[in-house]
């Protein structure tokens, strides 16, 4: 460590010039917390991306007001756009994420402010004479870097912003097809309730026939297996019901009374037409968060290796200014700049970690830029696949079984067909309906997933194969 002291009167004022030449560096290091914690672009990104509010639970009257506006979301069947709603206000551990807003700009705040300055002050004394010497110094190479720390911060801040957004844009995403999901299953386990009731009068029908002798045992065995069939689909189906539901509250943050929540009979209707988006990858890649926050990181990692080329050989920087007071000489004043010398460490290996971090991101931010393209391919794709099938059962294989089951009820009522072959036409429906109900549900489901590419990293779900098998095993006649 080299030290420099230049004794003199002039010292203040070269104190006093070097003051002013750096009062923009220091009024720029004067930081101070934001009124919301950096909350503002989350919500912003709320209400642009999904028409919703979102509020950081501080106090318990902030508590309260989530459980006011909660219970009135509750209070009527939910709809998909209420279960977001309610998400968004009420997920305790996207609560957790919001406060990490607040620590990211105390962080913020803190690198961008000057260090304190140091005061020394010593008292000498040799026979009769006494020397009182003081000193005040900070660090200049602080001062110097600190723009260009500053910016590096706020970059880094402006990530935590976008990831937090990008988390609360997940968790509807994830709300909304669990909702899809609850609604489906709640549906299906419904209408397998009602195939087990029918099971069931069809069981005990060939009970009766074959204890008079108009039945054989076979055709007995056939009837109940089917019996046995509905029984365990229906248990499936009330299986799936739970755990598909118990998703659900969970993501909304529910407990207590709230799980009592009413879902609607059944899911909404197909649109008429399916969103026809050619321009899918260039609008992902215009607003992805994911996408703008790798850009962003690159762009810190571009400052910081420009701070390290700055910092490279002036890593220590100090500058103080002295006065010595005694009582048997003049006093002395002046100031003293201490600086490392790099006799050891040129600072060469920083300067290679801050190349290599850098070229790092930019692969990486490459990479997401790649994966973007697919997933939101992958979404459109799927999401019109899953439409046409929707569509399919809606208007063909739905209404075929339909029209079939008319003719037999028409063929019964003329006693051209027994009972039993009315059942089993009943019978060879319950698949068709199923999977109607099941090709609806992943229609909404692959919206959800389109909607959150566009603007996100997706989880897609991919289509689903049927989770019920009624019907599949059922007598010949």
């Amino acid at each position: 460590m080299s030290r420099l002291n230049i004794p003199g009167r002039s010292g203040w004022a070269r104190v006093r010039t070097l003051s002013l030449a750096t009062l923009p560096l220091v009024l720029a290091g004067c930081a101070s917390l934001s009124g919301d914690g950096g909350f503002k672009p989350v919500q912003q990104a709320a209400e642009v991306h999904l028409g919703k509010t979102v509020q950081v639970v501080k106090s318990e009257a902030d508590q309260n007001a989530v459980g006011v506006r909660v219970a009135e979301l509750l209070s009527k069947p939910l709809s998909a756009d209420a279960a977001v709603q309610i998400a968004l206000l009420n997920n305790r551990g996207l609560q957790a994420s919001f406060h990490e807003l607040g620590i990211a700009e105390a962080e913020l705040v803190q690198a961008s402010r000057l260090p304190n300055p140091g005061f020394s002050i010593a008292k000498l004394r040799r026979g009769d004479e006494r020397e009182i010497e003081r000193s005040v110094s900070f660090d200049l190479a602080h001062l110097i870097a600190l723009p260009l720390t500053r910016q590096m911060e706020n970059r880094r801040f402006a990530s935590v912003q976008r990831s937090v957004s990008m988390e609360m844009l997940s968790l509807a995403a994830e709300s909304r097809k669990a909702y899809y999901a609850a609604v489906a299953a709640e549906q299906t386990a419904r209408y397998m309730r009602d195939v087990r009731g029918t099971a069931d009068a069809g069981a005990e029908l060939a009970k009766r026939l074959a204890q008079a002798g108009n039945w054989t045992k076979l055709q007995q065995a056939r009837e109940h297996g089917f019996f046995s069939e509905a029984v365990l689909n229906a248990a499936r189906a009330e299986q799936a019901r739970i755990t598909t539901r118990e998703r659900l509250t969970r993501l909304l943050g529910l407990w207590g009374q709230q799980t009592q929540f009413t879902l609607p009979d059944r899911l909404p209707d197909l649109p008429q037409e399916p969103q026809d988006r050619p321009d899918v990858e260039q609008t992902a890649i215009a607003q992805r968060l994911d996408v703008q926050a790798a850009k962003l990181q690159v762009e810190a990692t571009a400052k910081s290796l420009g701070l390290s080329k700055v910092t490279r050989f002036v890593n220590v920087l100090d500058f103080g200014y002295r006065r010595n007071g005694s009582n048997e000489a003049l006093r002395q004043t002046g100031y003293e700049i201490s600086f490392e010398i790099p006799l050891f460490d040129w600072g060469d290996a920083r300067m290679a970690r801050a190349e290599g971090v850098y070229m790092q991101s930019v692969q990486r931010a490459a990479q997401v830029a790649v994966e973007a393209r697919s997933e939101v391919r992958e979404a459109y794709l799927g999401y019109r696949s899953s439409y046409d099938i929707a569509k399919h059962y809606r208007d063909d294989v739905v209404p075929t079984a339909k029209r079939i089951s008319d003719e037999n009820v028409l063929r019964y009522n003329g006693m051209f067909i027994s009972v039993f072959e009315l059942l089993a036409d009943a019978r060879s429906q319950i698949s068709a309906v199923n999977a109607s109900i099941e090709a609806l549900r992943n229609f909404w489901v692959a919206q959800a997933d389109l909607d959150m590419a566009l603007i996100g990293k997706p989880s897609l779900s991919g289509g689903t194969a049927p989770t019920t098998s009624a019907g599949s095993t059922g007598p010949a006649h």
